[in-house]
């Protein structure tokens, strides 16, 4: 137990009050070790990230067949990368600072089949399952097996014997929905009070049976793992606790790797990478975040950004109590316009192994949110929905606030920032309707003309 005298109790309570006033903060992890010894302290390495690559490979050829969008890159879910040099200018004379080095959008907000980064672990954790199933009853001759066979009568026939239930927000919901109804999966999605109607009706037009709450994430969750529990023919995809959904987002590290080789950018000692992704309950920031640290060790910075109003992640890492502190412990109301971040418990299995990897995390106010996501409709052309837009502030908080000067100087990059490169997650926007959008940006047009 911390002494109630030390200097590091003072500056957690320091953080709570601030977090309880809904001021925006900027936290860095100190527990962490290097990477060298937090691989050690936890039960994944790259041979699960590399395990998982392989699998979404074997379903590449099905995934091809099944969603020609995938295509160009030959059935693989993958998104590119946008350099942001206006919108980097905006910033730098909206704040009133320099962000050193290059600063680019991780364009998961286009990826296909679900248009946001809940289409990497979801999907995975979905075909895995579907495998396993194809494996144990002999409807494979083993992994060397034609994977487009997942599109026959035989496969789907079997598949509609079994259930797939989710509770989500939202994204993740989609995505399961989606590829579990295209393999003939019986699919029930839970969804909370946040989730937008627009969601609700895609997958309902694609034949999944919604269940609609009016209460928060959370109670969505418990409800859908009940109701799966139940049915020994049914699967749960839990958002808190699956570790098949946490790799499957690990993958994308190999793939930004091999972008960021392509383009010629350098990641090493001289050359760090910081990585700033919108958190809800977790797993996809920190898939994401774990995928990377096995690539690049010590050599990238990850921080995950959250809502002031949802806070969930800051508040379990800060107390380190994990899941076991929830924004309504804090007196912390919860509404947020970032539906896909409207979680106020976060995973305790992703936030005490992120623990180990993570670099920190900051929070974000809804009307910064609004700004940006105008601003990146004016400057950029892009349209997001307003919770991918949490990481863009990442950079402006490493450099103006005195956390993360900091930082920079705890980690001896000082002389290292101008050849940076910095990355913002953007988690979803392709698929909300043009009419939601234009809401999104009326809105934002809103703040600005303040």
């Amino acid at each position: 137990m911390t002494k109630i005298n030390n200097i590091e109790w003072s500056e957690k309570v320091q953080y709570l009050n601030d977090i309880m006033n809904l001021k925006p903060v900027f936290w860095v992890n100190k527990h962490k070790d290097n990477f060298e010894e937090a691989s050690k302290k936890v039960a994944y390495s790259m041979a699960d990230v590399q395990d998982a690559e392989a699998r979404l490979e074997r379903f590449a050829p099905f995934i091809m067949q099944e969603f020609p969008e995938t295509a160009p890159m030959n059935g693989l879910i993958e998104s590119g990368l946008t350099k942001l040099t206006p919108l980097k200018e905006y910033l730098e004379d909206k704040y009133n600072t320099t962000i050193l080095g290059e600063f680019y959008l991780k364009r998961d907000d286009t990826l296909p089949i679900a248009g946001t980064i809940k289409a990497r672990g979801a999907i995975y954790e979905v075909l895995k399952y579907a495998e396993t199933l194809a494996l144990e009853h002999d409807l494979l001759n083993g992994i060397e097996d034609d994977y487009t066979k997942f599109s026959s009568e035989e496969f789907q026939s079997f598949f509609r014997q079994y259930k797939i239930v989710v509770g989500t927000t939202g994204n993740l919901g989609i995505s399961v929905g989606v590829m579990s109804a295209k393999l003939g999966f019986e699919v029930t999605v839970h969804m909370s009070i946040e989730a937008k109607q627009w969601k609700k009706d895609l997958l309902r037009s694609k034949g999944v049976t919604v269940i609609e709450h009016e209460t928060n994430f959370t109670e969505a969750v418990w409800q859908g793992r009940a109701q799966s529990d139940a049915d020994p023919k049914s699967y749960f995809v839990d958002d808190e606790h699956s570790v098949e959904l946490f790799l499957g987002y690990t993958v994308a590290a190999l793939r930004l790797e091999k972008q960021l080789e392509e383009m010629g950018i350098k990641v090493n000692a001289d050359h760090p990478l910081f990585v700033y992704s919108p958190c809800g309950i977790g797993g996809s920031p920190g898939g994401t975040a774990f995928g990377l640290k096995q690539v690049y060790g010590d050599n990238v910075h990850c921080f995950f950004a959250q809502p002031t109003h949802m806070p969930s992640m800051l508040l379990g890492q800060i107390t380190e109590q994990f899941d076991k502190v929830s924004v309504d412990d804090f007196k912390i109301d919860g509404k947020t316009c970032m539906d896909g971040l409207a979680v106020p418990r976060t995973s305790g299995f992703v936030a005490e192994l992120m623990s180990n990897f993570f670099d920190g995390g900051y929070s974000v106010e809804e009307e910064e949110v609004h700004l940006l996501l105008s601003k990146m409709v004016d400057l950029e052309a892009i349209n997001l929905e307003p919770a991918a837009l949490a990481g863009v502030p990442g950079p402006v908080r490493l450099f103006t606030t005195a956390e993360g000067q900091d930082y920079i100087n705890m980690k001896n990059l000082q002389d290292k920032m101008q050849n940076a490169t910095h990355i913002a997650w953007a988690t979803g926007g392709s698929m909300v309707p043009a009419a939601d959008m234009e809401v999104f940006y009326q809105e934002g047009l809103a703040v600005i003309n303040k």
